[in-house]
């Protein structure tokens, strides 16, 4: 029986794309997607979700392309620029989970320790949790189990008594290996349809 709902925030919960700050600095849309497949990479902010500090990895990457170093610099200094709005569908299904007391709900997200406080600012639902885990305050990652152990043993929580909501298939496979029962993330309706279909909402 579930009795924990697991979330991440991301592309689930909230919106956050460095093409809406990136739209300032580049022509098009093209030299955005040549930039951030070969400067700014989705691997290099990976590691700064891993715990790296963001200075290290903005002079790691300067050093290597000091032609780009304006744009570089701009990912983390700009960063606050990336979040768009949350997602209010998912938001609300969040709510009416919340609301039934009928479950625990936690986060478990790949994110910055040193940019998560600007999404913590800025939304306000992210303080209905009861309790969140970030990747870059524990120094490690989905999909490492590790990562996921932590947020059990944390809460006490049963992996075979827990939902886990995720939209990067990558990180749906490893919960599943631990035990955890989860929802690929694709739209806050196909979500909502699952959830009913598992008489969790």
């Amino acid at each position: 029986m579930i009795n924990t709902i697991i979330f991440d925030l991301g592309a689930v919960l909230i919106d956050w794309n460095p093409h809406y700050m990136y739209r300032t600095l580049f022509t098009n849309e093209q030299e955005i997607i040549d930039f951030l497949a070969n400067i700014c990479t989705p691997d290099w902010n990976e590691e700064q979700d891993a715990g790296r500090s963001l200075q290290e990895g903005t002079d790691l990457l300067v050093a290597q392309f000091p032609e780009h170093e304006a744009n570089i610099r701009a990912f983390y200094s700009r960063w606050i620029e990336m979040l768009g709005e949350p997602f209010h569908g998912t938001v609300e299904i969040f709510k009416q989970l919340k609301e039934s007391g009928k479950y625990k709900i936690y986060a478990l997200t790949n994110w910055s320790a040193e940019t998560f406080p600007m999404a913590q600012e800025r939304f306000d639902f992210l303080n209905w949790f009861d309790g969140i885990v970030v990747s870059g305050t524990e120094k490690m990652r989905k999909p490492t189990p590790a990562f996921y152990q932590i947020l059990l043993d944390r809460y006490n929580v049963k992996a075979g008594e827990a939902l886990f909501i995720d939209d990067n298939y990558r990180n749906i496979l490893a919960a599943e290996k631990m035990g955890i029962k989860c929802i690929h993330f694709t739209s806050s309706d196909a979500l909502e349809v699952e959830l009913k279909g598992l008489e969790i909402l």
